[in-house]
Formats: structure tokens, C-alpha cells, sequence
């Protein structure tokens, strides 16, 4: 597979990006920290294809250069990278070339670490590495060897600098215009699964490398389901239509949901649809109007959900405001009335989007993007820029 962005990668971010985590791997006191997250790679050193491990030490630590080990099939991709990293490219399995790499003996007892440092505890990313996987690590390098890091290049990647945020402005342009080339295709009668694919094909004209994950196409009462799988099902006139789509740019999500609903031809708007539709809309300016660096992530959801209880729905809202949104469709941090309370911080994208949801009726949630800012009067900025309101949503 391609890799989706082939940038220089001794550019100064990924520079900076990998002595941030340097460093931190020396505050955990540990000799080396495997990545084994293909999208913690990628955005470490600017290779997103996968399969490859990425082995570092502290910035203390004599051996410097961080080692990238791939194999051949991404041989010439690497070149970019080798200013930045050591690759080596395997001719045994994985574990075999790790273990080399980190300078041990063929039974995994402990010997010299890298470049001769004594070896140490190296941690592994717990929240990505299977446990079969850390088994077989164990046996070759020494169980005791491994120690579980949760969250360490999470953190580091919440925070998304200018050129990423780009990025990520980019791929809302390529969803919004994607969509406006369908909606004036889109007939009833036509199925969700057409709907669908011809906004992915869309997407994927305009440059978007994937859809950021399975587009939503979810009609009349289907759309009551947040996580609709679009069918043979066919849209009719006067039921919602709810659409959830995304792209990705150089590696970089997009996250957008609009509902919409065939009003003409002697359609209208259901009536119960209609009074959810303007309570999610308050819902997603005040908690929008919210953001800014200091707000907790509990706290702007609470402001979205309490507009929703007030309005007579709170049961019928029970997912998350909002998430992170970045190399991943879904990242730190969480805005969520269900996890731990995280402080908003300048530089965080994150998507705002509540929703009300009837069953046998239908649902409505309104979705857009925004980045976190300390710009003097502005607490986010908009990255999506489609319009939500209900006239414009009437087809």
C-alpha cells in the first residue's frame, strides 16, 4: 500500500516530535520505548505505511539516532526518512531483527544494549500491542525486560501544530465539497449503499487517500442508530437522511454529520424531527461558543447535554459530545460525560456533536470540527464550514 504522505521527514517537526519523546522516554526511566502504533510511527518520522517498528532511547542515551526497522516492501518509501532515523531492513522475522537491533543474544537473556549502553527496562505501547504479541517479546528479550507505557505519544499528538491543523482544513474542504457534489444527485428512491459510495468516490477524486472510516447513509428511522451500516434501504421524501462521512488528507481525518430531509414535492419535514433538529443545533453552538484553552472536556459536554435534558431529551443522548480527531478518526482528547476530565489546551482539534435519537422515528446529530485556540477573543475556529441550518438541510 502507498504510503499516504511522503514528506521530508528531517523536516524540524519531526525533529522536535522525536526529542519531545526522547525525552519523556528518559523521565520514565526507561533504556528504550518500542512503537508498534503503524499511525505513532507516522507521526514520529512522517512514514504512514505500517508494518514497521520504531526503537528509541533517551535523549541521554549515547545512540542517538533512533532505528526504523521495515522490510522490503517499503525499502525505496524509506529513503525519505533516513536523515532522520536509522532503518534497517529485516530479512527474519520482527522479533528476531528487534532483538538484534537492541544488541541481545539469541536465548534473550540481557547483554550490552545498544551502541554498548546496559540494558534496561524498555517500554512497549500497552494500549496498541497485543498480548500475544508482548508474550513473544517476553520470551526472546526477557519478560522482566518489558515494562507497559500507556498514552505516551497520545499526549504528544492532542496537540497539533500550524501544518497539521492545515491538514486537517484540507480534508474538511475535500468532505464538503465531495458532498456538495452528490446532494443535487441524490434522489428518492436511491439507496444508502449508492449514496455512499458516490460520496467516497467523490472524495477520493479530490485527493482523500480513504474514507476516515465507513460512511453513514442512514434513512427514516434508520438514522435513530449512530452507527448505521448504509444498505439497500431507499430514501423516501418527508424522513430524515443522515449523513456522517469523512476524508483523509496526507494522513490527516475529517469528521462531519449533516441530516437532511426531502421537504419538497409535497414532502415535509416530520414534525418530531424538526423540534430535535433545533434543540441539536442550540446544543452544538453553545457548547461550540464554549471552547477555549483551560475548559475542561466534562465541561463542554455537560453544556451540550444539559440544553438536551432540558429540551425533555437527556435519555435520548447517550454518547459522547465529542472526540479528537487527527492521524486518527478518533483521538485524544474525549469529550465525554463518561470518561476522566481532560483541560482543553491550544492546538487540540476536536469535534463537537451531539445528537438526539428516537427509535422508530429517526435521529438527528450535527458534527463539525474545531481547533482549540488562544487567539485573543477566540476560544476554537471552525475547520468545517458547511452550513447546518434547516433550511439549507431541506432538499
Amino acid at each position: 500500500m502507498a504510503s499516504p504522505a511522503r514528506a521530508d521527514s528531517s523536516a524540524p517537526p519531526f525533529v522536535a516530535r522525536l526529542e519531545r519523546l526522547r525525552r519523556v522516554v528518559g523521565e520514565q526511566g526507561l533504556s528504550h520505548l518500542l512503537i508498534t502504533s503503524p499511525k505513532d510511527v507516522g507521526y514520529l518520522t512522517g512514514f504512514l505505511s505500517g508494518d514497521s517498528y520504531l526503537l528509541l532511547t533517551p535523549l541521554t542515551h549515547k545512540a542517538a539516532r533512533p532505528v526504523l526497522i521495515s522490510d522490503f516492501r517499503y525499502q525505496e518509501e524509506l529513503e525519505p526518512v533516513k536523515p532522520l532515523v536509522d532503518v534497517v531492513i529485516r530479512t527474519t522475522p520482527m522479533i528476531e531483527a528487534l532483538a538484534d537491533a537492541l544488541g541481545i543474544a539469541g536465548g534473550g537473556g540481557p547483554a550490552a544494549g545498544a551502541a554498548g549502553e546496559p540494558a534496561g527496562k524498555m517500554g512497549i505501547q500497552a494500549e496498541h500491542m497485543t498480548v500475544a504479541l508482548k508474550a513473544a517479546l517476553g520470551r526472546k528479550l526477557g519478560a522482566k525486560r518489558l515494562a507497559d507505557t500507556q498514552g505516551l505519544v497520545s499526549r504528544l499528538r492532542a496537540i497539533k501544530d500550524e501544518a497539521e491543523i492545515a491538514l486537517i482544513r484540507k480534508a474538511c474542504r475535500i468532505q464538503e465539497q465531495s458532498l456538495e457534489a452528490v446532494l443535487p444527485t441524490v434522489k428518492v428512491g436511491q439507496t444508502e449503499a449508492d449514496v455512499a459510495a458516490a460520496i467516497e468516490a467523490e472524495m477520493k477524486r479530490r485527493g482523500s487517500s480513504e474514507p476516515g472510516f465507513q460512511t453513514i447513509v442512514a434513512s427514516g428511522p434508520a438514522s435513530s442508530l449512530p452507527h448505521y451500516r448504509p444498505g439497500s434501504k431507499k430514501i423516501a421524501a418527508g424522513k430524515p437522511l443522515l449523513i456522517d462521512w469523512g476524508a483523509v488528507h496526507r494522513g490527516y481525518h475529517s469528521d462531519m454529520t449533516r441530516v437532511f430531509c426531502f421537504a419538497g414535492s409535497g414532502g415535509k419535514w416530520p414534525a418530531k424531527i424538526a423540534e430535535i433538529y433545533g434543540v441539536v443545533l442550540e446544543a452544538h453552538e453553545l457548547a461550540a461558543k464554549a471552547i477555549a484553552p483551560g475548559k475542561t472536556s466534562t465541561e463542554i459536554d455537560a453544556i451540550a447535554r444539559g440544553h438536551i435534558a432540558q429540551a425533555g431529551f437527556a435519555e435520548c443522548f447517550g454518547h459522547g459530545l465529542g472526540h479528537g480527531i487527527g492521524l486518527d478518526a478518533h483521538e485524544e482528547p474525549r469529550l465525554s460525560n463518561m470518561l476522566g476530565r481532560t483541560r482543553l489546551e491550544a492546538g487540540m482539534v476536536v469535534t463537537i456533536e451531539p445528537g438526539i435519537y428516537l427509535p422508530g422515528v429517526g435521529g438527528v446529530r450535527l458534527e463539525d470540527d474545531y481547533a482549540v485556540t488562544s487567539e485573543k477573543g477566540r476560544g476554537a475556529v471552525r475547520l468545517s464550514s458547511m452550513p447546518k441550518d434547516m433550511g439549507w438541510a431541506s432538499l
